[in-house]
């Protein structure tokens, strides 16, 4: 008898990984397609602003303010999804966010005014946010049960979409109109939404024991949400630094290019070309390189890379350096948020990826105008290297934090 209590114990474990490992597979393919179907949308909205502002008639100080709505009902939705994804489950706040989305990117093109363009703005980045925060959560349970730091590939996923959206939006925007446009796209969403969305119900969010020492942990005392509360803002504090980079390349660098080094309209666009496909192909490669050395270490590296190739591409004398010092940067950023969502969400569950998501989507929000005030007072090149400064800071909060990484190299 004891001998058949331990062939017991031996053969139960190894049937779990074996029925779990397609259910694991299944879910990740669902969270890619949202991950990738945020992306594809966003730069599909995004490459019709052009027309949408010749349609609305605002100036740009009125569309600037309009497009704060997306931001503004971004973070305040953020904080608001962690609860929903606590009382509801991430899958499925995340499939009711996608379909959100994909609906609410039909209105700006029904608007004639700033202001109308603004509202409904507020609706569209409720949506973006919320889905981010939910989608992000579940991943962040997803890679604790695979056991491997899988995070970038579904922000490679992101990218790709974008980069799909974005040349999509490109080919249609001559012969189609936004409103057509983007009803097409909302088609796509929540067709994408309803097949990825069935494969999140019918494969329940897996349990994570890792978490449940800390929450017994927290008991006595003040709770887990306050003692992990503290990590979660650190994570946030490096997300916000390396989006700060994101949201001001995608706004300011082709201006940099034509602007300081007289790179014509080619180039320029072919600045903020390279720095994307780099950071995809980074993040392709992600979770290599996390399994190879560690979250800690692949911190560290990145916002050092990033540094380098932010003051390369600040303060190039040439367009071809600056841009090879964009690509340079993109590597460097490219895991960077990814990780700092992903040990967010391991130190506070899905209020930590919301904490940590307003955080680094305030970087965003706060690059490009900063940015702009600095060229103003000491030129274009000069306010460019602010976002070198930030990398730098982002990695010397990694080395620092390095402890905090438990789930490191495996």
């Amino acid at each position: 008898m004891p001998t058949l209590n331990k062939i017991r114990r031996v053969r139960t474990p190894r049937r779990g990984p074996d029925s779990a490992g397609p259910r694991l597979l299944r879910l990740r393919i669902a969270l890619t397609a949202f991950f990738a179907m945020d992306g594809f949308l966003f730069a599909g909205w995004v490459v019709r602003i052009p027309a949408i502002k010749a349609q609305t008639g605002a100036g740009a100080g009125a569309l600037g303010l309009a497009l704060l709505g997306v931001s503004a009902g971004a973070v305040t939705f953020m904080m608001l999804t962690g609860r929903l994804c606590r009382r509801f489950g991430s899958h499925a706040v995340t499939t009711a966010s996608g379909a959100a989305l994909a609906l609410s990117i039909v209105l700006p093109p029904l608007t004639h005014s700033a202001t109308a363009l603004g509202l409904v703005l507020l609706v569209f980045g409720a949506a973006y946010g919320s889905l981010n925060v939910a989608m992000n959560s579940a991943a962040v349970d997803l890679i604790s049960a695979l056991r491997r730091p899988v995070m970038p590939s579904f922000h490679a996923a992101f990218s790709l979409g974008g980069m799909l959206g974005a040349g999509l939006g490109g080919l249609l925007a001559g012969s189609l109109s936004p409103t057509v446009h983007l009803l097409l796209l909302a088609a796509i969403g929540l067709l994408v939404t309803a097949v990825a969305g069935y494969g999140l119900r019918v494969h329940p969010a897996p349990e994570v024991p890792e978490r449940l020492p800390a929450a017994e942990e927290s008991r006595p005392g003040r709770g887990r949400t306050d003692r992990g509360r503290g990590p979660v803002l650190v994570f946030g504090l490096i997300a916000l630094c390396t989006a700060y980079g994101e949201g001001a390349m995608a706004d300011w660098g082709a201006l940099h290019l034509s602007q300081d080094l007289a790179a014509g309209p080619g180039t320029a666009a072919a600045g903020y070309a390279v720095f994307a496909l780099a950071m995809t192909v980074g993040r392709l490669s992600g979770t290599a390189f996390v399994q190879r050395f560690g979250a800690a270490r692949a911190l560290v590296a990145g916002g050092a890379t990033a540094t380098a190739g932010l003051l390369l591409g600040a303060l190039a004398p040439s367009a071809g350096a600056a841009c090879a010092g964009f690509a340079v940067a993109g590597l460097g950023l490219a895991n960077i948020f990814p990780i700092a969502i992903a040990r967010a969400g391991e130190s506070g569950g899905p209020d930590g990826v919301a904490v940590a998501s307003t955080v680094g989507y305030g970087g965003m929000l706060l690059g490009p105008p900063a940015i702009g005030f600095l060229a103003e007072a000491a030129g274009l090149p000069v306010a460019l290297t602010t976002l070198a400064l930030l990398a730098a800071v982002a990695a010397v909060i990694g080395y620092a934090t390095r402890g905090a990484h438990h789930t490191g190299r495996r």
